[in-house]
């Protein structure tokens, strides 16, 4: 069965399910009173100027690759003909990330806001819609001091890719629900044990409520310490049938060589 996407637009069913390690993440103030920012790696996804999708910055070579869901990006192909249009029906738009995002409306965003210049997708996804395709390494311009995005969100705080990663991994998954159900925009977190999915063994799962339509893309991100300990990335978020239930495809090899001609681009 393919999951549910959580893209900006797409309808997502509620459940209910225990809660596990879940909080809206809150912004304290560090020794000089200016806002700490735990996860600013992570942002909104911006299609056309709105929330999107979610999308996070990933270790890099010249610190300018974000990964995000393909479906977020590039129409699902079908009988190995290209799709037509997003998942939900709409132009996808011209694409921007703003990492650290939150706050009601327009929002604040702290780190800026960062065009993408080129976006890497898997034939498996924009030919036939395989869902264990659905990840995408995005290309994004410096700004116009000529700084990288990852230089600007902090060198350290990017996880590095992980391209072996097993199905049994403990994570946290950060993601931006859109602002029908989340008028401040404030990430949701989740730190649990990954799965596989019982519908789609190929993809993992996890099992978090709160993961709500606009969360695609979100990073799931393993062995994450304090400082100076980033993780790694083994996925993105992919869909689901509810807000409880959230699935990823796992990184591989195909995901590698998508990741390199990003880094390179």
């Amino acid at each position: 069965m393919s999951p549910a996407v959580k893209g900006a637009y797409a309808a997502a069913a509620a459940g209910v399910a225990t809660v596990v390690a879940v909080a809206v993440l809150q912004v304290p103030a560090d020794s000089d009173g200016v806002a700490a920012r735990p996860f600013p790696t992570v942002g909104v996804l911006m299609a056309g100027g709105e929330h999107w999708c979610t999308a996070s910055v990933v270790d890099s070579p010249h610190g300018n690759v974000v990964a995000t869901a393909a479906h977020c990006v590039a129409p699902a192909g079908e009988d190995g003909e290209p799709g037509e249009v997003a998942h939900d029906g709409l132009a996808i738009g011209e694409l921007a990330f703003a990492p650290g995002f939150s706050g009601e409306g327009a929002g604040s965003q702290p780190f800026g806001v960062w065009k993408v210049r080129s976006v890497h997708v898997d034939d498996r996804w924009t030919k036939w819609g395989d869902d264990t395709a659905d990840f995408a390494f995005l290309t994004v311009e410096p700004d116009a001091e000529g700084r990288s995005l990852q230089e600007t969100v902090g060198e350290g705080g990017a996880p590095g890719p992980d391209w072996t990663s097993g199905y049994e991994r403990e994570v946290t998954v950060v993601g931006y629900p859109e602002s029908d159900r989340n008028p401040e925009n404030k990430p949701v977190s989740c730190t649990t044990q990954t799965r596989h999915d019982e519908d789609d063994p190929d993809m993992l799962y996890i099992g978090c409520s709160g993961f709500w339509t606009g969360t695609s893309g979100s990073p799931w991100i393993a062995d994450r310490g304090g400082p100076g300990e980033p993780g790694r990335l083994i996925g993105v978020l992919s869909g689901g049938d509810t807000d409880v239930d959230s699935t990823a495809a796992l990184f591989d090899e195909r995901a590698k060589a998508l990741y390199d001609r990003a880094a390179r681009d």
